[in-house]
């Protein structure tokens, strides 16, 4: 496909979304994220106060901060994710290309995602909330068996689209992670991984806006296939599914917080898909196709709030209530 396509109906000829389209908005939003983003080290922040030798006995040792199941999921996933880093590269690379400002950023956001999974991973050792024998081995296959992107066409819109929904993703995931820890270390190094990921975000949101303004049909058929087929990179992890009903139990990342936290601000909101114009028959196809989508899983995450609001009231009644006499232990 060429970058210019003039119509048999002589009207102004179609561009299309090539590297070459979109490297000049990269450079500047590269430009931006380097003005925005801050320095910081993963040394400074982690308790080294709280390190000792591990011994043979250490099953045996309370660690130094406990963690609920859906914590302990999310905690596992989002650092086996971050782990993965060297696949994830080398899959946006062969989309992004190396000689470019796509290429230039890629490398950057490799550098500054780096940090992620050495805080985590030195704050989990320190603290010793996780098992650290299970998460080795578990980070020992997950790097082994890669990231299986070849299974499915990436055209270089679909991976900016893809990236812009999964950086907020993750975003969210590690701040609500945050929120549920009973640790002011872990908040802070969970709050300063979600301000680097929001950073990342804003960059694939932003250069796919600039997509769209070059040709929205285009965009908004990318949109429908990877909103329609989202996933996140750490689904291929050993045991996943367990690891996500209990991050969703928790209420960090489910049905609902992927409607109101990404779908309507990210998609809805930011990319105004509702109002998007000068679409084609195929575009208009496409945004119909996504918008249905949208308000079905809109209907799923009320359906659950309600559900979660409910259980709430009655764990409420049931703490107001004093127990019965018969059931009090003296």
């Amino acid at each position: 496909m060429t970058e210019a396509t003039v119509p048999s109906d002589g009207q102004a000829p179609t561009r299309w979304i090539t590297r070459e389209v979109l490297d000049e908005a990269a450079g500047v939003l590269l430009e931006a994220h380097l003005a925005r983003s801050k320095e910081w080290f993963p040394h400074q922040l982690v308790p080294w106060e709280l390190g000792r030798r591990f011994t043979d006995d250490d099953d045996g040792r309370v660690p130094e901060v406990t963690l609920e199941d859906g914590v302990a999921s999310a905690l596992w996933v989002n650092l086996l994710t971050e782990d993965n880093l060297p696949h994830y590269f080398q899959a946006i690379t062969a989309t992004f290309g190396a000689d470019s400002a796509l290429g230039e950023w890629n490398r950057r956001w490799a550098a500054e995602e780096q940090r992620h999974s050495t805080v985590m991973r030195d704050w989990i050792c320190l603290t010793r909330c996780l098992d650290l024998v299970a998460l080795e081995r578990a980070r020992m296959r997950q790097v082994s068996v890669g990231f299986a992107s070849e299974s499915r066409s990436v055209s270089l819109i679909d991976g900016v689209v893809y990236l812009a929904l999964q950086e907020l993703a993750t975003r969210v995931s590690h701040r609500n992670t945050g929120r549920l820890l009973a640790d002011s270390t872990g908040v802070a190094i969970m709050n300063r991984v979600a301000s680097d990921e929001n950073l990342h975000y804003l960059f694939y949101r932003d250069l796919a806006s600039a997509a769209l303004a070059v040709n929205p049909s285009e965009v908004i058929q990318a949109i429908d296939r990877q909103v329609s087929s989202f996933e996140m990179p750490g689904a291929g992890i050993e045991g996943f599914a367990g690891h996500a009903a209990s991050i969703a139990s928790a209420g960090i990342y489910d049905f609902a917080v992927h409607y109101e936290q990404i779908l309507v601000p990210l998609v809805l909101r930011s990319w105004a898909i509702e109002s998007l114009g000068d679409l084609d028959a195929d575009g208009e196809a496409a945004r119909s196709h996504v918008l249905t989508r949208i308000a079905r899983t809109g209907r799923v995450a009320d359906r659950l709030r309600a559900a979660q609001q409910a259980q709430q009231e009655q764990r409420d009644s049931s703490a107001a209530c004093p127990a019965p006499a018969q059931f009090l232990v003296s």
